[in-house]
């Protein structure tokens, strides 16, 4: 009984913490409810003072870039799709007028500037921006490893580890990760054909055709009832258990977070070649869509080494699975989790389908990120037909979180707000607008027409 009696006791304090925090934080009202919601960080610093605080820099980001370009003639022998790009991992910009035309005559914006769309949704090997973070994390681990064994020495081209017995070496290793679903896929393709026993724990809400591409690499794929955490949780015991097991923790990785960053050389590559140069004048709009946070938090803090203050990036969430915009809000980061405000942490876009968001991310973001967008999943479905109808390019539903940002980036109170206190307002016209489309091309037909079915 006594034990009885202190479940409902916590239970309660529970909820009056609960309300405390909708005292302080009147956001999470609408929150709570599920509605969209949009949020500016006042807690934005200068870039000068988020250098101070971040224990990780740009020399990190050009560590991470050069072991990419080691790592090139591998993955260009491993992956044909690589060979035009001589094996780096990358995908397109594309600049999307049509699109741009609806958003303002269908969804009555003031959007001003140029509209990309960063295709990360084409990314070779993964088909999903997790095959920045994903991949460099196991190419790291692998490094790593065989250099301390004396299976690959720094002289060497890295094509060497593909020769049967270095992958027999590999074979006695094992990488495991907690996943809903894109980053079980980059870590599970790359470690399968490195040689590495792989295990992906997945979430119940992963979509059956991403364990079954898995299997097909002989990755043993391990289900659970429950959300994300659990997945993430069971994964690393079993790893911990195992002395030659490698856990990829996306809560915590910061190799991961390496990964990730390097897209903000890329981009700034790309912008180049268009003769687009990011300036005080022309200022930098980035919308990503956020999970746990790990790939949206590391292009954040890569691009901010490029273009400190002129870039402004912002998270697009599930109005059902706002983690991130929840941990930032509170200021609890890791401590709380959407359930605890009334919410279901589930949604259509299953690569957001986190509940609790990354404490390393949110640490990172706290002084740097400008404000985040939440959004309802019929949204997702609407802004995936339009874009198919405009554009001709196909997306998955999560990946398309990032439309709520320049549909609502000029038609907004607050977002005024923000523009006028960064002394914006005069600068929109020549402002850059990118999107970042985090999967899809993978996507089997059959599953490319249930979503279009439902977005109709």
């Amino acid at each position: 009984m006594n034990d009885v009696r202190r479940g409902r006791e916590l239970q309660m304090e529970k909820k009056i913490s609960v309300d405390e925090l909708k005292k302080e934080n009147s956001i999470l009202i609408p929150m709570s409810q599920g509605e969209e919601v949009l949020w500016i960080n006042q807690k934005k610093t200068s870039f000068v003072e988020c250098e101070k605080e971040w224990e990780l820099n740009r020399d990190d980001i050009d560590d991470a870039a050069k072991r990419l370009e080691r790592f090139a003639p591998l993955i260009e022998a491993c992956f044909p799709e690589t060979q035009k790009d001589h094996g780096m991992i990358e995908s397109p910009l594309e600049e999307i007028h049509k699109m741009k035309t609806y958003i303002k005559e269908h969804y009555n914006s003031n959007f001003m500037g140029r509209l990309f769309l960063k295709e990360d949704s084409h990314l070779p090997i993964a088909g999903s921006v997790k095959a920045r973070g994903g991949i460099y994390e196991v190419l790291k681990y692998t490094e790593d490893l065989a250099v301390a064994h004396g299976v690959l020495k720094p002289t060497d081209s890295y094509e060497i580890l593909l020769e049967p017995e270095k992958k027999m070496f590999f074979q006695n290793y094992k990488i495991q990760v907690g996943s809903t679903g894109n980053l079980g896929l980059s870590i599970g393709i790359i470690s399968a054909v490195l040689g590495y026993q792989v295990i992906v724990h997945m979430s119940a809400d992963a979509r059956q055709w991403k364990k079954d591409l898995l299997r097909s690499y002989g990755v043993n794929v391990r289900e659970y009832a429950g959300d994300y955490s659990e997945a993430v949780k069971k994964g690393r015991a079993l790893s911990d258990q195992d002395p030659k097991s490698y856990f990829v923790d996306d809560e915590n990785s910061k190799n991961l977070f390496l990964g990730y960053a390097v897209a903000g050389q890329r981009l700034e590559k790309q912008l180049e070649k268009r003769n687009i140069h990011i300036d005080e004048e022309h200022p930098l709009f980035v919308y990503l869509p956020c999970g746990v946070g790990g790939a949206p938090g590391g292009i954040s803090f890569g691009l901010k080494q490029i273009y400190g203050d002129y870039v402004h990036c912002f998270f697009a969430e599930p109005v059902q699975a706002p983690c991130m915009l929840l941990g930032m809000v509170t200021g609890k980061n890791h401590q709380i989790c959407v359930q605890d405000i009334g919410l279901t942490g589930k949604t259509s876009a299953d690569g957001l389908a986190v509940g609790r968001p990354s404490a390393f991310v949110g640490k990172m973001m706290n002084h740097s990120l400008s404000g985040e967008f939440t959004v309802k999943d019929e949204k997702l479905y609407e802004y995936l037909h339009v874009l198919m109808e405009q554009e001709g390019i196909f997306l998955e539903p999560s990946a398309c979180a990032g439309f709520s940002g320049p549909i609502r980036m000029q038609n907004d109170e607050r977002m005024n707000q923000y523009l006028k206190e960064n002394h914006l307002e005069s600068k929109m016209k020549q402002a850059v607008h990118v999107v970042w489309a985090t999967g899809g091309s993978l996507v089997p037909d059959e599953e490319r027409e249930k979503y279009f079915q439902k977005s109709l």
